[in-house]
């Protein structure tokens, strides 16, 4: 397993929204983090794995140096310029990228030993389909790695930031606030804390383009586990990372807004699964 290295992380989250070559190199070694979970959960990458939403496809190419064959898929070709330059370079042979719908995987029943969904259920039209669809391509001693955020967190909204922090989304409701973010990140730039070529939402502002909200899954806690379980699947280990925020309280009261329905979705910002066939 490749080491964590925060610094080199940090450089490549820097140079990301330059091109998707360093989006997926910076893809590549922050997948230090997913198989360091991987690890601690008693996971194996090996045999056959799917990436059910690769991205750029930095993902893959680091799971394709522990498993015999890797697919990364994706509905947009954002791997093409980013994901196969990567394997030639790194000549793995056992990679490959396929341009798929999550939603209607083309693999027969029971393809893979490891299927893996890193930040992608957000982004997706039908939640539980695309689980079911998981579930239905994973052996059944299989698993199935699973990542996002509750879309009332910073983290889990996708928005930008402003340099006062005030929750927009949480005072407004999401439509209001991903319009004003839009408008500030065309108009009144400063006001943001991110630099435009930090952040996709602010670079594509600027650039005039217009910003849809792909933001399709609302995730709470409480629903992503009642669709789990709807999917066929159960939950074998599941890490709710709270912000830095609650982290730096008494640890009762952080273990009390990190546990508690009327505050964890505001205020964690990630979850981690491990998934088998229920």
């Amino acid at each position: 397993m490749r080491e964590i290295n925060d610094a080199l992380i940090r450089t490549h989250a820097d140079r990301r929204f330059r091109s998707e070559y360093d989006y997926a190199l910076f893809e590549y070694y922050r997948s230090a983090k997913v198989l360091a979970f991987l690890d601690r959960a008693g996971v194996p990458v090996h045999g056959r794995v799917l990436d059910a939403g690769c991205g750029g496809g930095g993902m893959p190419l680091s799971l394709a140096e522990h498993a015999q064959e890797v697919v990364g898929i994706d509905p947009i070709n954002r791997f093409g310029d980013a994901g196969v330059k990567l394997a030639r370079e790194h000549n793995l042979k056992g990679l490959h990228f396929l341009r798929a719908d999550g939603m209607a995987l083309p693999f027969p029943a029971e393809s893979f030993d490891l299927v893996l969904s890193h930040a992608v259920i957000e982004h997706v039209a039908d939640a539980p389909l695309y689980l079911r669809e998981c579930n239905r391509v994973l052996k059944r001693d299989g698993r199935i790695f699973l990542s996002t955020a509750p879309y009332l967190s910073f983290a889990g909204a996708h928005l930008p930031k402003l340099r006062v922090p005030v929750p927009l989304h949480l005072i407004f409701g999401r439509a209001v606030a991903f319009r004003t973010f839009r408008f500030l990140a065309r108009h009144a730039p400063g006001v943001l804390k991110e630099p435009a070529h930090e952040n996709s939402f602010i670079r594509d502002a600027r650039n005039g383009i217009v910003k849809e909200d792909d933001l399709l899954e609302l995730v709470t806690v409480q629903r992503l586990r009642g669709q789990i379980a709807g999917a066929g699947l159960r939950i074998i280990r599941e890490e709710l990372h709270v912000t830095s925020t609650v982290r730096r309280m008494p640890a009762a009261l952080g273990r009390w807004l990190g546990s508690s329905p009327l505050t964890q979705n505001a205020l964690i910002s990630n979850m981690e699964y491990v998934l088998a066939r229920a």
